[in-house]
């Protein structure tokens, strides 16, 4: 190195700013980022629901940066949701998790071999706790599978396929739903009450409108990638196998 390229290295770093970069403010509700922020649209009031959200979640699911589990909970009033954290439930330190699961007042929505349909529910059946595994469907089968007591539990199930409003991130297949939109639609129907879908949405809606704003693209579910052979290992087989014809 000469020294004049030395003097300019110097340079540089002397002109370096003293001070480290702004960062960017942080909602301390959402803990998004404040431009992306969602909180205004949740329900002015939180929403009380005669029935009581249990969310069993797996760990991997807090680190994602897009999930829909903390507008459930911020949408929710405090009493109204719980959420529990684990791979497999209950443990000593999740207090209270045994009763909840084990009472017969308490239902798991999942869509086993024995779920009925949440809609065939007898009338007179008084739910106290809706249990939702959130996480992908790999996760939330293998708590299902590591958890004898959630294998006991009454089963539910959504039958009617929904149009998830989750855009920005790939489903499994068509009809699948976020933890957000699963929720919502349940007490919608335990309810008896639209309210819950119309406000516990709005806010995600917002959350997908912020995020295509700022480069991301809608995404369809793997089903329908593979049924229209738009799916990226498809198309990377169909690329192989035209050049191996070629040579």
């Amino acid at each position: 190195m000469s020294n004049e390229e030395v003097d300019n290295a110097w340079g540089d770093l002397v002109n370096l700013p003293a001070d480290p970069p702004e960062m960017r403010q942080i909602c301390i509700s959402c803990e998004r980022p404040s431009n992306v922020c969602w909180c205004n649209y949740l329900p002015e009031t939180r929403l009380k629901p005669k029935c009581k959200i249990i969310l069993l979640q797996h760990p991997a699911e807090e680190k994602r940066n897009l999930r829909t589990a903390p507008i459930l909970t911020l949408g929710l009033a405090e009493e109204s949701c719980a959420v529990y954290k684990g791979k497999k439930f209950p443990t000593r330190k999740q207090v209270g998790l045994w009763d909840i699961l084990s009472s017969k007042h308490s239902v798991l929505l999942y869509p086993s071999q024995k779920a009925i349909d949440i809609n065939d529910l007898p009338k007179e059946t008084q739910i106290s706790n809706l249990v939702i595994l959130d996480g992908t469907w790999p996760q939330a089968k293998a708590i299902y599978n590591n958890t004898k007591l959630l294998q006991s539990m009454i089963h539910v199930k959504l039958v009617h396929k929904f149009e998830s409003h989750y855009i920005i991130r790939t489903q499994p297949t068509d009809g699948c739903l976020s933890t957000l939109e699963t929720a919502a639609e349940a007490l919608t129907i335990l309810e008896n009450d639209e309210l819950y879908k119309n406000a516990l949405l709005k806010p995600l809606n917002a959350l997908c409108s912020f995020q295509l704003e700022h480069g991301a693209v809608t995404h369809q579910s793997k089903e329908f990638k593979k049924q229209n052979q738009t799916n990226p290992k498809l198309i990377a087989r169909r690329l192989r196998q035209q050049l191996d014809s070629v040579h």
